[in-house]
């Protein structure tokens, strides 16, 4: 027997499917905003942190709220630039690498974020690959940046104590990994706290080089400060996020910051905002409007739910002008989502 379909049922018949995922995509993004309970991760014990430090001969900071290790990895050994002027490793050229448990305990996830010159990219996926890690993504951060740099998320599954020691064999023979790096640069006493004055002759740090109180009421957060620079680092509380049983947080690399170099009338701005898929284009729109650069729209993690897209974004100007930019772009995130217009499916 044949049936005969119309053009305008199967327009109809299209409409009602698309509709139908976007309420039920859209009940599954409100369901998570609603904030319904969140899992809680079992600590990491004394001794599985002492054998993270061990393996990757560092120490490290516990975040105990998040139950998650992390150990930064600045390259200490590069001398970055931006549009022809130097700017500090603190501004966006650090990594780092996470760890912490799953949410039964029963396993651990080690999320890391490397900072690659691109020849060190092939060797070091090959390296991840041959020691049971995984590849979420490669990417740009940074636009005009000297020399130009890439960024791989590497990610795995196992015991705290076989994750660093899988980690640190991936690094083993690259600037990566701390032994092989240059010492960071000796924090002056005003990092203290925020609250010092510089030393006479030592070089000025992010409290001396912006107003801080200012930056922190149009941000609406209180910042770091991480030798010349100032950095806000902002999670997702309005949200679970989910990957392979591990709860995703701040310290794990869900979260939207900014960093900021330079001085208070001539600053630069880089950073990265977390979102949800409806979010990605209201916060384009947001950082075009206060003239910030979209330099690149992409994930970091696989098999999240539900899936989150990361944007990371560049400008220059006085700082206050940056920071409302930023401040525009995070009043995008944990709105609800609204249906397209269906206009052109009327018949």
């Amino acid at each position: 027997m044949s049936h005969c379909i119309s053009r305008r049922d199967a327009l109809r018949a299209t409409a009602l499917v698309g509709a139908s995922s976007l309420l039920r995509v859209g009940s599954i993004e409100a369901a998570t905003s609603a904030g319904f309970a969140k899992g809680k991760t079992p600590a990491l014990t004394t001794a599985e942190i002492a054998s993270i430090e061990a393996a990757l001969g560092k120490k490290g900071t516990y975040a105990e709220a998040q139950a998650t290790h992390n150990t930064a990895l600045p390259r200490n050994d590069l001398k970055m630039r931006i549009k022809g002027e130097p700017v500090p490793i603190p501004f966006g050229f650090g990594g780092w690498v996470a760890i912490k448990h799953t949410l039964d305990g029963k396993s651990a996830m080690l999320m890391s974020d490397t900072v690659l010159l691109q020849e060190e990219v092939a060797p070091l996926m090959s390296a991840a690959l041959a020691n049971g890690l995984e590849i979420g993504v490669v990417h740009n951060h940074f636009f005009y940046e000297e020399p130009r740099i890439f960024y791989m998320h590497l990610h795995g599954m196992g015991t705290p104590a076989d994750l660093a020691r899988k980690f640190a064999t991936t690094l083993k023979d690259s600037k990566l990994l701390p032994a092989n790096q240059p010492p960071s640069p000796a924090a002056p006493a005003a990092q203290a706290g925020n609250t010092a004055t510089s030393a006479a002759g030592a070089a000025p740090t992010g409290k001396e080089l912006f107003d801080l109180p200012a930056l922190d009421k149009i941000v609406g957060y209180s910042g770091t400060v991480n030798g010349p620079t100032y950095k806000y680092t902002i999670g997702r509380d309005d949200l679970q996020v989910v990957m392979m049983n591990t709860e995703m947080t701040a310290a794990i690399g869900l979260n939207s910051w900014a960093s900021f170099a330079g001085a208070a009338a001539a600053a630069h701005i880089a950073g990265d905002i977390a979102m949800l898929e409806h979010e990605v284009n209201p916060v384009i729109k947001a950082l075009r409007a206060h003239n910030l650069e979209v330099v690149a729209v992409h994930n970091h993690m696989l098999f999240d739910q539900p899936h989150m897209m990361f944007l990371h974004y560049y400008g220059q100007g006085p700082a206050a002008q940056l920071a409302t930019g930023f401040r525009a772009a995070l009043d995008q995130l944990g709105k609800p989502r609204t249906m397209p217009a269906m206009d052109g499916m009327k018949h």
